[in-house]
């Protein structure tokens, strides 16, 4: 009987990724990093970035260190028409300080998808990760519409958030061929996300990208769908959870050292106690 593909999936969440960050540096001190595929949204991707790249502790230090600063999040400067979010002072900072080993990455045999979502029509693109694109591939999965005012193009084409169209990419997963699969939430288990409570402002918001804002309103359908797969999966598939306790304080726009702090602790032990329950996974 042949081996069954294995596939890790990690949703994104903003400074929720915190919690995937703890997961993967227990993944990296434990030496558990044989998987088949990756498939990463938003911080998700980032933080498998660094992971493929055996970089252990380098996303605790940008979530906890130069997320935090104002100079890239500032709500002040999104009232006066800048980004809330400023990513691009985030990536010139974080490559020039603790940057991706892109050689590393290269190198490591298991492939990485990053999520995207097209502003032409508002559908997930599944990008393959590669060296010479990384930076720019994960900045734009990073790219939350309206806090970050600008859209990153890829091949010419503009892309944002892949949490828009597929928060959680576990489906997209099964379709590539993976019938063992680890997902790494970022909120806690039993999370169901609501619809937008005002969709007349929300249109408004995003009435240049009209396709993206019919895809940012059916974005709690996406994902429930997604935790729907995961609860009953097809009969020949098999999906691992790790995920946040219920004393999960760590929100999209955290930037309370402390909170953080415990959030990455709380990954840590849950990878751990996933390894410790299935002593013989990849």
């Amino acid at each position: 009987m042949s081996r069954r593909q294995t596939a890790l999936v990690v949703e994104g969440g903003a400074m929720r990724g915190i919690f995937a960050a703890g997961v993967l540096d227990a993944f990296l001190a434990q030496g558990r990093t044989a998987f088949d595929h990756c498939i990463g949204v938003s911080a998700g991707a980032v933080n498998l970035a660094a992971f493929l790249a055996g970089q252990r502790g380098r996303n605790h230090s940008v979530i906890t260190d130069y997320s935090c600063r104002p100079e890239f999040i500032s709500l002040a400067r999104f009232v006066r028409g800048g980004h809330w979010l400023d990513l691009d002072w985030l990536w010139e900072i974080t490559i020039r300080e603790c940057r991706l080993d892109l050689a590393r990455f290269a190198v490591n045999p298991v492939p990485l998808t990053v999520v995207t979502t097209r502003i032409s029509d508002g559908q997930a693109a599944y990008l393959k990760g590669n060296a010479a694109e990384l930076e720019q591939q994960i900045k734009a999965s990073c790219s939350v519409p309206l806090v970050y005012r600008d859209f990153v193009r890829i091949g010419g084409e503009a892309m944002t958030d892949g949490g828009v169209a597929d928060s959680i990419p576990v489906r997209h997963a099964y379709e590539q061929g993976a019938r063992d699969i680890t997902v790494v939430l970022s909120r806690p288990l039993g999370y169901r996300k609501r619809a937008p409570r005002l969709p007349a402002l929300h249109r408004y918001l995003l009435r240049q990208t009209p396709a993206l804002a019919r895809a940012s309103l059916a974005r709690h359908q996406s994902y429930n769908d997604a935790i729907d797969f995961i609860r009953q999966p097809p009969a020949d598939c098999h999906i691992r959870l790790i995920h946040p306790p219920a004393g999960f304080r760590v929100g999209r726009m955290t930037t309370d050292k402390g909170r953080l702090e415990q959030g990455y602790q709380m990954g840590w032990r849950a990878a751990l106690d996933y390894l410790a329950a299935d002593p013989a996974q990849p």
